[in-house]
């Protein structure tokens, strides 16, 4: 499983801190994760193993969304500053339309995160 880690400038702190607080999960179910380039960069400081794509604005982005269509990700964490401005906002609209139009499940926010990350550990120890 690929799960996809994106956060817009204001978020990456609370992406770190999702992440780590996580990572014995994602380590024992063997998830690989990838992120746009900054907050990839981020994760790596705070000692996690990371793929770095371009950052969101040069088209990591369009990067995680290709890699997405080709289903190559099964889930994307996106946490989003809804009320700053990004230059690359048309990038962010196409990669949420992909996720609607090829059914991959998206959380914008950490509350969303959390639920996906309990529902993929009730999956797991299920099977």
């Amino acid at each position: 499983m690929t799960i996809a880690l994106i956060a817009h400038d204001s978020k990456k702190v609370d992406m770190v801190g999702f992440v780590r607080d996580h990572i014995d999960f994602f380590k024992e179910h063997n998830i690989k994760l990838i992120a746009t380039g900054t907050t990839g960069t981020y994760l790596e400081k705070a000692g996690l193993e990371i793929e770095k794509m371009l950052s969101g604005p040069l088209g990591g982005d369009a990067q995680i969304a290709s890699r997405m269509v080709e289903g190559k990700v099964d889930m994307i964490i996106f946490f989003r500053d809804p009320l700053g401005k990004h230059p690359h906002e048309v990038d962010v609209s196409m990669l949420m339309r992909l996720c609607d139009v090829h059914n991959i499940p998206l959380a914008t926010n950490p509350a969303a995160g959390l639920r996906f990350v309990q529902s993929l550990e009730h999956e797991m120890k299920e099977q």
